[in-house]
């Protein structure tokens, strides 16, 4: 005989006799820890922690705090303001984010210690999120949201024409 139709008789025969004799059953699930936790709301302990595989409120230790703010939101408003935003932020809390969000792919950004740094790659990947899915955009919203592009890189290309035209005359 094999294992595998050694352990199904077993079985069998196990849950046969716990079908038979109530006493059998409850003891079979006391010791598979089966009668004590019935759902996953009560495997939360008394303190708040979940038992194993349970689903709680607290985070692990090793998590990093939440984020202060979402960085797509603000970066919809603009990327000058989202800058002004990221800013003041301490290094921590900018990781944070970058964390929380998941814009460090690679796994390079956590270990950065220069905070204008970090708040270029935060820019980066909520300006590129924030424009993610215009197609799918009403005509009210896109034009919005275009006219503020629009602005933006007549700027850029205004600076650039004045490099250029200084060039020129050297």
């Amino acid at each position: 005989m094999t294992i595998k139709r050694i352990l199904s008789s077993f079985m069998r025969e196990v849950l046969a006799e716990a079908e038979r004799n109530p006493e059998f059953a409850h003891k079979l699930e006391d010791a598979l820890n089966l009668s004590k936790v019935t759902s996953p709301k009560e495997k939360i302990g008394e303190l708040g922690r979940p038992a194993m595989g349970g689903v709680g409120p607290r985070r692990a230790a090793n998590r990093r705090a939440e984020a202060v703010l979402d960085p797509v939101q603000v970066a919809r408003t603009g990327e000058e303001h989202l800058r002004h935003m990221l800013s003041p932020l301490s290094l921590t809390q900018l990781l944070d984010i970058v964390a929380e969000f998941g814009m460090d792919t690679g796994k390079l950004v956590m270990k950065w210690k220069d905070p204008e740094r970090v708040i270029d790659r935060i820019v980066e990947i909520a300006m590129a999120r924030s424009q993610k899915g215009d197609a799918f955009r009403g005509t009210s919203e896109l034009t919005t949201h275009k006219a503020e592009q629009t602005s933006h890189n007549e700027d850029s290309d205004n600076q650039a024409s004045v490099l250029d035209n200084s060039k020129n005359t050297e």
